[in-house]
């Protein structure tokens, strides 16, 4: 079992939803000269006939804004641990172009995983899925979809088209949470950090504690769906401190002093480390017209500057390449 922190977490990676609303030093306008490059990229290839899934790093050439991307990759690991990019002209390009674009970034932020059994390196957030079966994922629906983290270093999400009404998305810190559970409620600590059972994908069960102290950072990983369908699974369902202990940071994370709100407009690029940031999203109305529907594009990357995890809190990186 990690270390119990039993102090409180300074910096900016405990903020609080409050304190950000009237900064914007958490979002990032795309610059023309930006722009200008990743269009230089797209077009080269283009002229070599290449495009998501098939290309490499050196084939979509951004190195122009290595800089740039260790700052963001910085900031996801030390700072904030998320960061909004404002202004991808996404109108200008075709949808095959949009995933190469997004793809090449993500190569040369890190190493895009893979998101699901099929294979896939880029997801589509849709409202494609059948609430009624179980093994369809939240995300595939237009219902609220609870905070969580996703299994990988960061994620991110490309906004393509929002939807008529609603789907908000929602961000809080994990350091946040923990500062008011050991302010409030300590005696729950010690059963954050015991290992607990987790769905995957409703087929088979790990076990990692929800907290983890470990080389000076914490980490945090949380889907109180999977938990209990895991606890489900494995006949062991939870103690009744342990569900007041999940409904008490159930509650934290819903606190509007602490979580922090966004639209995703089109163009827009969310990232945020998976560790540090747990992200919700609420529930929407679509349009009729399925070319006009809520849109977005998702990322896993594995950080070339990712944290250092405890041997109790195993991390995983997307899934195994399909057979």
């Amino acid at each position: 079992m990690s270390l119990i922190l039993k102090e409180k977490i300074t910096g900016p990676s405990a903020w609080r939803g409050t304190d950000l609303t009237s900064k914007s030093d958490w979002q990032d306008d795309l610059s023309d000269r930006t722009i200008s490059i990743i269009d230089q990229a797209l077009k080269t290839c283009s002229a070599s006939k290449l495009s998501f899934p098939d290309i490499t790093r050196d084939d979509f050439p951004i190195h122009a804004l290595l800089p740039q991307l260790g700052e963001y990759a910085e900031e996801m690991e030390n700072g904030k641990g998320f960061l909004l990019l404002r202004g991808l002209p996404i109108d200008k390009y075709s949808d095959a172009e949009i995933e190469t674009i997004y793809y090449g970034i993500g190569l040369h932020l890190g190493t895009p995983v893979y998101q699901n059994l099929k294979g896939d390196l880029l997801g589509k957030v849709m409202n494609v899925g059948d609430l009624s079966k179980r093994n369809t994922r939240v995300y595939e629906t237009n219902a609220y979809l609870p905070y969580h983290t996703d299994l990988s270093d960061v994620f991110g999400l490309l906004c393509l088209q929002k939807a008529r009404s609603g789907g908000l998305t929602s961000l809080v810190s994990s350091g946040a949470v923990y500062n008011e559970l050991l302010e409030h409620h300590p005696e729950y600590l010690g059963l954050f950090y015991r290992p607990m059972y987790y769905a995957h994908l409703g087929k088979d069960t790990s076990k990692a504690p929800i907290f983890s102290f470990h080389d000076g950072k914490l980490s945090c990983r949380y889907l109180r769906q999977y938990i209990e369908l895991a606890h489900e699974m494995e006949e062991r369902p939870l103690s009744r401190i342990e569900n007041e202990a999940l409904n008490i940071f159930d509650k934290i994370i819903h606190d509007p002093k602490i979580r922090l709100d966004m639209m995703l407009e089109p163009g827009d690029m969310l990232f945020a480390n998976n560790y540090s940031v747990m992200h919700s999203r609420t529930s929407f109305e679509d349009f009729e017209e399925p070319e006009l529907r809520r849109k977005l594009l998702r990322l896993w990357v594995k950080m070339p500057n990712a944290r250092h995890l405890a041997p109790d809190f195993p991390g995983k990186n997307g899934f195994p390449p399909p057979a």
